[in-house]
């Protein structure tokens, strides 16, 4: 073997030295030419069933040919073939999650959830981010079932998903997590949106408030749509009256977030309190209010990372995402097992975690 370095010739490119381009790979073989049983079987001298026994782990082979087998194996670096297996059993020991944003904090410990439940029952999960986008939602979703998933769990971004019919009915496992699907009647688990948004605001209201501010995301989002309705039916059910400016929904992006949190506190009687939809709208919101001298409270919806080292800590309506994750996935198992019938919603209750910054009083 040479181990000289290569060097750079005069016009700057650099150059290896002659003996380290001759390969030593088996004659003949070409990159994308995987090893096949055939030729696990020529190396071995056996035949194909003998080696086909190997592989799967059938029995009728002796110890000594299984020894050769293996050893061609492991010399041509030889993997079986699951397709050929999908093709004979219909099953490919895989399932799809398409996310919104893979990015997005709130999804990484649901698709850790999904894969776990998904390595019990030894399948391979297939992960995408449909970024919000209903076209690049649907194109996933397909491009997974072309490549014949047994199952799919989808947080939508879209409203129809009518498209998904003929799937359903060739057989694919099919549960929706995080936000219900569009037309279609499927397996749902989502969180208690509604109810935890009520619960934030009704906080900040027993602590005095009464000009509470709202940053949620889209109104199209279903969860978006029904924080809002929490928080409208929090502020009716207290007798007050919501404010046109005490509202803003629309894209999460910082700068949209920024410039609605400075109008709800700017002005003759700017908003005491604000509650955020989602844990991207909270973190650009806390960057506003420490550069303000007043003090807000602030209660946001989804806990966020190091909330509890702030000072004051923040407080939240969580969601457990994890339980989302793995319900949904072991839904979509018990489809698989034949042991669900009829689909079902699923709402799992979120949790108010007080920390400080709901706590604190109106500061006029």
């Amino acid at each position: 073997m040479d181990l000289r370095i290569p060097v750079a010739d005069r016009t700057g490119h650099r150059t290896v030295p002659e003996t380290t381009r001759r390969s030593d790979r088996i004659p003949g073989t070409r990159y994308g030419n995987r090893p096949t049983m055939k030729d696990v079987a020529a190396r071995a001298g056996v035949g194909l069933k003998t080696v086909s026994r190997v592989v799967n782990g059938e029995p009728g082979v002796t110890p000594e040919t299984e020894r050769r087998v293996q050893e061609a194996i492991e010399a041509l670096g030889f993997r079986r073939n699951d397709s050929a297996r999908v093709l004979r059993k219909g099953r490919t020991a895989s399932i799809g999650l398409v996310l919104e944003d893979l990015a997005d904090p709130f999804y990484g410990p649901l698709s850790r959830a999904v894969e776990e439940v998904a390595r019990a029952h030894g399948a391979l999960l297939i992960n995408g981010s449909s970024a919000e986008d209903a076209d690049r939602e649907q194109e996933l979703v397909l491009a997974l079932c072309a490549r014949r998933v047994d199952g799919l769990v989808v947080i939508p971004a879209g409203g129809d998903h009518r498209y998904l019919e003929p799937e359903l009915k060739a057989g694919v496992a099919t549960v929706f997590v995080d936000r219900p699907a569009g037309h279609i009647d499927v397996d749902v688990v989502v969180s208690d949106n509604f109810g935890g948004a009520r619960d934030g605001v009704s906080h900040l209201l027993a602590h005095g408030h009464r000009r509470i501010g709202f940053i949620g995301d889209m109104p199209r989002i279903h969860t978006a749509a029904e924080r809002l309705r929490g928080y409208r039916t929090a502020m009716e059910d207290a007798g007050i009256t919501v404010e046109d400016a005490w509202m803003s929904l629309g894209v999460t992006d910082p700068e949209r977030v920024r410039r609605a949190a400075e109008e709800m506190l700017s002005g003759p009687e700017p908003v005491t309190a604000i509650f955020t939809g989602n844990n991207r709208v909270t973190v650009t919101v806390i960057r506003v209010l420490a550069g303000h001298t007043r003090q807000v409270a602030l209660v946001g919806f989804d806990d966020i990372e190091l909330a509890d080292l702030l000072q004051p800590g923040v407080t939240v309506v969580a969601q457990d995402a994890a339980a989302l994750g793995r319900t949904a996935a072991e839904r979509l198992f018990r489809q698989l097992d034949g042991t669900l019938l009829a689909p079902e919603r699923i709402e799992l209750p979120t949790r108010l975690i007080t920390r400080g910054s709901g706590e604190l009083p109106p500061a006029d």
